[in-house]
């Protein structure tokens, strides 16, 4: 117990003695050090209160618009693509891992760089117009997405081909409510849906069956996968767990 008393009495003046030497230190090393931090801060500080009130200068509003239309345009062809791809990709691409990763990136880097540019370009040729006539008028808007959707997405590539079917689904959808609110078609007396839905999947499928090289390929991979492989089976292994064999028996 001695021994032990002896002991700590020297490592708990060494411990009392730090805080002493770091203060030594920093007074050493002079005001220089802790003025850098301050001035740094303070130069942060003070770009962010330049930043936020460039952000309010009305003046400016229709090209910052135009910037962050271009920021939200490259995080949500992101946030959409991103998952899509991965799934996709996963269930219907063979090859190595990293082959399906740089897939994944390159799929998701393509929608949102694309739609990126198109924001970009759209609201850019808005606010020129706009500029230009003094007022807003509905062409503006037409005109303006033909040149991004020509500009942008007139390349033919499985992505570009891809958002297209996925507007003009809803393009013909949103005309068909349109006819009807302006009266260019009469109220339909009961819901049109099923009578959609059933033509929809009726020539689909007969497309598929007799047609098939006209679908886009991703559908073609869908469908083949929910009504040829289902065709075919040798066990239970890939009648029930997998879709095809792993092995060659």
């Amino acid at each position: 117990m001695r021994f032990d008393g002896q002991l700590g009495a020297p490592m708990r003046a060494a411990s009392r003695s730090r805080p002493r030497k770091y203060a030594l230190r920093a007074a050493e090393a002079g005001p220089g050090v802790s003025c850098t931090m301050a001035g740094g801060g303070d130069a942060l500080r003070a770009l962010l209160r330049a930043a936020n009130a460039l952000l309010q200068q009305r003046r400016y509003r229709a090209a910052l618009a135009v910037l962050k239309g271009f920021r939200n345009g490259a995080v949500y062809g992101a946030k959409i693509r991103a998952p899509h791809a991965l799934v996709m990709t996963f269930l219907f691409r063979s090859g190595s891992l990293r082959e399906k990763l740089k897939s994944i990136a390159q799929a998701t880097y393509t929608h949102s760089r694309n739609l990126a540019y198109f924001v970009f370009t759209y609201k850019g040729l808005m606010a020129l117009q706009s500029h230009l006539q003094g007022k807003k008028i509905p062409f503006h808007s037409f005109f303006a997405a033909c040149i991004g959707g020509w500009l942008v997405f007139g390349d033919n590539n499985p992505i570009n081909s891809q958002i297209i079917m996925y507007l003009l689904s809803r393009i013909l959808f949103g005309l068909s409510r349109l006819a009807v609110e302006k009266g260019y078609v009469p109220q339909p007396k009961q819901d049109p849906f099923p009578l959609v839905a059933a033509l929809i999947w009726g020539t689909v499928l007969w497309l598929f069956e007799y047609h098939r090289q006209t679908l886009q390929p991703s559908l073609q991979s869908s469908m083949t996968y929910l009504y040829d492989d289902s065709n075919v089976w040798h066990d239970i292994s890939d009648f029930l767990i997998y879709n095809k064999r792993t092995d060659s028996k």
